[in-house]
């Protein structure tokens, strides 16, 4: 079938409104109709080729929809059903049978090769294939074919636009410090970074009980925001750039968690003077450079018992995590909606600029 979709024709080029011809479902997949797709770094990021992702190619990794039609052998949505999508697991590694799908051994080639295993693609433009499957789903498009393993039925009555982002960003904020750092009631958070991922961060530490919360961040706007969210303390980088000390200044012992929304190498740096003894660094951020280095004192960190940790997805087990989320939405906990703004499909390019110029913080496509 033809639909429309924001196809990517080279690295770092404008997003192209047009029409492209989207496959039926084969075994074990999809057909979603997208209503809402939120805009995240990692597409940004792919948007560059930096993952190695092939052009032309339909990006968008948190779509939210109906179910059109279903596949040989999917039994956990039928057609009609609301539904969000996330990141895509082969679900028979050792790590997707422990209930750690983000961590699957096969997480790159699933999410991020522009096709299925077998090379296929679902998508084509004037006959010739179309880099597709972006984290199993590619959802900058009317209709996406999805994997039965990383499609969420939620209720009937659920606002997609709102909960599209849970599918990625949210999840990676919130379960960075609920579910990957294990935070306890209690325990001081220190969250670097005050996008969508950040606040969610902020989020989950108040979910957690965590006392205080700093949040770390240069645009003032955030800030702001983040203390309506859970945040008791904030810090601007740029009139105080001295953050460990002023972390200290606030919790004299040092913080039982960091955790880098931000990637950049220079404001991470200073977590390590931020943590206490048994402290907690955790890494979500990416940042510009594959050569990029965290210099981490060995001595010091051994005998305090410090622990680095990369964080992907936020240890999210899809069935299991993305329900406590909506639940935490739906009770007032998770107030999302707080910052996202919806943008028309075709102003995606548009919703780019904004959120790149600090004028949104998190944009979500909507369809008509």
């Amino acid at each position: 079938m033809e639909v429309q979709a924001a196809v990517l024709n080279a690295p770092s080029a404008p997003f192209s409104i047009e029409t492209i011809e989207v496959a039926a479902p084969q075994a074990g997949e999809v057909l979603v109709d997208i209503q809402a797709a939120g805009i995240c770094h990692t597409d940004l990021a792919a948007a560059t080729g930096a993952f190695g992702n092939p052009f032309p190619i339909v990006l968008g990794h948190e779509g939210a929809g109906v179910v059109e039609a279903v596949g040989p052998g999917v039994t956990s949505v039928k057609p009609g059903d609301k539904v969000l999508l996330t990141f895509n697991s082969c679900g028979h590694c050792p790590r997707c049978e422990s209930h750690d799908p983000a961590y699957c051994f096969q997480f790159f080639p699933l999410n991020f090769a522009g096709a299925r295993a077998d090379g296929s693609s679902r998508l084509s433009k004037n006959g010739k294939p179309v880099g597709d499957n972006f984290f199993g789903q590619s959802s900058f498009a009317a209709k996406a074919v999805a994997n039965e393993r990383n499609v969420l039925k939620v209720a009937d009555d659920a606002d997609l636009a709102t909960l599209a982002p849970l599918g990625c960003g949210i999840q990676t904020g919130a379960g960075g410090v609920l579910r990957s750092l294990k935070a306890a009631r209690g325990e001081a958070l220190v969250v670097i970074g005050g996008g969508a991922v950040g606040l969610s961060a902020v989020m989950g530490g108040k979910i957690a009980g965590c006392d205080p919360i700093i949040l770390i961040e240069p645009q003032a706007g955030r800030r702001d925001m983040a203390l309506t969210l859970g945040a008791t303390h904030v810090i601007d980088p740029i009139s105080n750039p001295a953050t460990a000390e002023a972390v200290r200044a606030i919790v004299p012992a040092g913080v039982d968690m960091v955790v880098d929304t931000s990637g950049f190498v220079p404001a991470l740096e200073q977590a390590v003077g931020m943590v206490s003894t048994m402290g907690r660094i955790g890494l979500i951020g990416v940042p510009g450079s594959l050569d990029a280095a965290l210099p981490v004192p060995l001595v010091p960190f051994i005998t305090m018992g410090g622990t680095v940790r990369g964080i992907v997805e936020g240890d999210s087990d899809i069935t299991g995590f993305l329900p406590e989320l909506i639940e935490h939405y739906h009770a007032g906990r998770l107030p999302v909606d707080k910052f996202i703004t919806r943008y028309p499909f075709d102003q995606i390019n548009q919703a780019i600029d904004d959120a790149h110029h600090g004028k949104c913080i998190k944009p979500v496509l909507v369809f008509a």
